[in-house]
C-alpha cells in the first residue's frame, strides 16, 4: 500500500467563552478521508480509508478503529474518559470490558499521545494565523458551510465549518469551531511536494455501531449490579 502521513486532528469537549450551545449526549462520529494520489494528473487513484468509528454515550467514549484494507474489520478498540485512554483489546476482550474496572486497575493514558486511530490535539492549525476567510458554499446539496483558507509553502487548505448548536464529544479543531461559531466538518488540502489530494469529512451519527452498543449496555447492567447488589440475587 501507498504510504502517505495524515493526522485528524480531534480534541474532546471544549467551551468558548461565549457557548451557549447544546452538548449531544448519544451518538456517533465517523472520520473519513479520500486520498489522491498524482492528483495533478487526475483524480482516478485514490482510496478511501475509515479512519474512526467514535461512539459517545454521556461521557464515555468507545474508538473503533477499523482495518485500512478491510474496514468491516476492527482493528483495535479504545475506551475513553475525559482525557485519558485504555485499551480495550479485540472484538471478543472487548465485549467483557467493565468501565469502573478499567478506570481502577489499568494506568490510564495521555489521550493526546494516542497514536492510532482519531489523533488528538490542543493546538491551532499550522497557519491559521495567517488564513483568510472565503465566501460561505453548499456542499452536499443542501448543507451552507463556512469557509477560510490556510497557504503554507508545502500545503493549500481549505477549511468548511458547518453552523450548529449541538456540541459533539470531537472536532477536528475546536479553535476553529469556537472563532467560527459552528463545527468543522471538512478539510481539503493539497500537498505540493508529493503531488497529493486528501479530504478529511467528520460524519456525525445519531446512531451507535452495533459493537460499542453492546459495550454500553453491558456496562449500564454492571452499574445497575453496583448500585443494587441485592437485586441481581433475586
Amino acid at each position: 500500500m501507498k504510504n502517505f502521513i495524515l493526522i485528524v486532528m480531534l480534541s474532546f469537549f471544549v467551551s468558548c467563552h461565549k457557548d451557549k450551545r447544546v452538548r449531544s449526549e448519544k451518538g456517533g462520529i465517523d472520520v473519513v478521508t479520500n486520498i489522491y494520489y498524482n492528483a495533478s494528473k487526475g483524480l482516478d487513484d485514490h482510496q478511501q480509508i475509515v479512519i474512526s468509528r467514535i461512539n459517545y454515550w454521556e461521557q464515555d467514549i468507545i474508538e473503533l478503529v477499523p482495518n485500512i484494507n478491510i474496514p468491516e474489520i476492527i482493528d483495535s478498540i479504545f475506551y475513553i474518559k475525559d482525557s485519558v485512554y485504555f485499551n480495550a483489546g479485540n472484538q471478543t476482550e472487548a465485549k467483557a470490558l467493565i468501565f469502573k474496572e478499567k478506570q481502577l486497575y489499568e494506568i490510564p493514558k495521555n489521550l493526546y499521545h494516542k497514536k492510532s486511530g482519531a489523533i488528538w490535539v490542543n493546538i491551532p492549525i499550522y497557519g491559521y494565523n495567517k488564513r483568510k476567510n472565503l465566501t460561505d458554499t453548499l456542499l452536499y446539496g443542501r448543507k451552507q458551510f463556512k469557509r477560510f483558507q490556510v497557504f503554507t509553502p508545502e500545503n493549500y487548505s481549505i477549511f468548511y465549518i458547518a453552523k450548529t448548536d449541538t456540541i459533539l464529544p470531537y472536532s477536528l479543531n475546536p479553535i476553529a469551531d469556537c472563532d467560527y461559531g459552528g463545527r468543522l466538518e471538512r478539510i481539503d488540502s493539497y500537498d505540493k511536494k508529493r503531488d497529493l489530494f486528501t479530504t478529511v469529512v467528520l460524519l456525525p451519527r445519531r446512531n451507535l455501531d452495533k459493537e460499542a452498543e453492546e459495550i454500553f449496555e453491558y456496562n449500564h447492567a454492571v452499574d445497575r449490579i453496583y448500585v443494587n447488589p441485592r437485586q441481581n440475587e433475586k
